[in-house]
């Protein structure tokens, strides 16, 4: 994962992402990635999966 961090307290799922931090172009070149869980992940000591891409136009 790339700047996502996931907690879980009781039922509960919180992400933080910290907006200020650039992984650089998407493959389209149209926008910039800022966090990206890199495909579907299971949520810590869960059977639920999360998927996240967070961006900005370039």
């Amino acid at each position: 994962m790339k700047n996502v961090e996931m907690t879980v307290e009781g039922t509960m799922l919180t992400i933080k992402v910290d907006l200020a931090k650039e992984f650089g172009p998407s493959a389209s070149g149209k926008t910039i990635i800022v966090a990206s869980t890199e495909g579907n992940v299971t949520i810590p000591n869960r059977q639920e999966k999360v998927g996240l891409n967070v961006y900005r136009k370039k």
